[in-house]
């Protein structure tokens, strides 16, 4: 399987961000990468598609916004990574809102998401591994890994969050139309329940989407992720949520993605884009499923049974010293 990545996408590094009410050091590091190509070997060249795909899933205002944030934060006497403090609660004004920080909080919703000075370069590489990647699924290969630093599952068409500011995963869906896949499905096996990707495609019933998540009950992001949360207008049934509770193992997890295959097969998708994240591994640091690595490589040959092309976009996943050897066994499931 060729994985795709650009060194490019390793310019995002904010130092901090605001977690159970500390500041602490930044968990979706430059470091992650580099323990997965230790694993995975050299990357494939990564093509670059321009500003067009990004912009079929997000709003340009926003686009606009990430590009020139981090300069207008500067030029605002900060220093440091921007970071929102002010969120609207009911409603918002129209933009334009011209202050940064008024910005910020207008096209966010968190404050574990900065922007620092490389941010706009990372994300914007990203997506493009996601696309060249698509690329080479297109072409013939039966899978493709696009090693999405930073993710992108939480960023919606006009806000981030969770790490994440463009849907590296929803590009790729969108941009697969053109190339004659007109049924995608999106697969979501992170922690985290994917509200960006969900937001994006909610009332799209060409597109289904399906999270196997934690419940949003406990676990963020909170407000998405629900199990009755099915699409709306066009969409409707096209939207998957099975969030599970903490501490859930492989015997139940892999049960789910057998319900969630079966849901998949009957929308008859000519693609599989699959959100992977290696969160919900026992060692993760920040998350609190129980799977082990045997478990990632059942999940995989599981998605290979679906028989069709899949895109895989990497999402979450921080534990460093585990994090090479369970992506590993994750792609390793596709040949077995």
């Amino acid at each position: 399987m060729r994985v795709f990545f650009d060194q490019r996408q390793d310019a995002h590094a904010p130092a901090r961000e605001l977690h159970n009410g500390e500041w602490m050091p930044y968990s979706e590091k430059p470091s992650r990468t580099r323990s997965i190509l230790d694993r995975l070997g050299s990357p494939a060249a990564v093509s670059d598609h321009g500003l067009a795909p990004v912009l079929a899933v997000h709003e340009r205002a926003y686009v606009g916004f990430l590009q020139s944030a981090h300069a207008r934060w500067l030029a605002a006497g900060r220093a440091g990574d921007a970071i929102g403090y002010t969120f609207p609660v009911v409603g918002r004004r129209p933009l334009p809102l011209d202050r940064i920080d008024a910005q910020l909080g207008a096209f966010s919703y968190d404050a574990g998401t900065p922007v620092a000075a490389g941010t706009w370069e990372g994300a914007y590489w990203s997506a493009q591994t996601a696309l060249s990647a698509l690329d080479a699924v297109a072409g013939g290969d039966r899978q493709a890994f696009a090693l999405c630093r930073p993710p992108g599952h939480h960023a919606g068409r006009d806000y981030m969050g969770g790490y994440c500011y463009l849907n590296n995963a929803a590009i790729a869906a969108r941009a697969a139309r053109p190339l004659g896949y007109e049924r995608v499905a999106i697969l979501d096996v992170d922690y985290h329940h994917g509200n960006g990707t969900q937001d994006i495609f909610l009332d799209d019933g060409e597109t289904f989407f399906c999270s196997i998540h934690a419940d949003p009950a406990t676990d963020y992001p909170f407000y998405w992720g629900h199990a009755d949360e099915t699409g709306t207008g066009d969409g409707d049934g096209a939207t998957l949520d099975l969030p599970l509770p903490r501490g859930t193992a492989g015997e139940t997890y892999l049960a789910v993605l057998d319900g969630a295959m079966e849901a998949i097969a009957r929308h008859r998708p000519e693609l599989l884009v699959v959100s992977f994240g290696a969160d919900t591994h026992a060692s993760d640091p920040i998350c609190a499923f129980d799977l082990d690595r045997d478990d990632f490589r059942a999940m995989a040959q599981r998605i290979a049974g679906a028989a069709v092309p899949v895109l895989i976009v990497m999402e979450g996943g921080y534990a460093i010293g585990d994090l090479g050897l369970n992506v590993s066994a994750f792609l390793s499931g596709f040949s077995a």
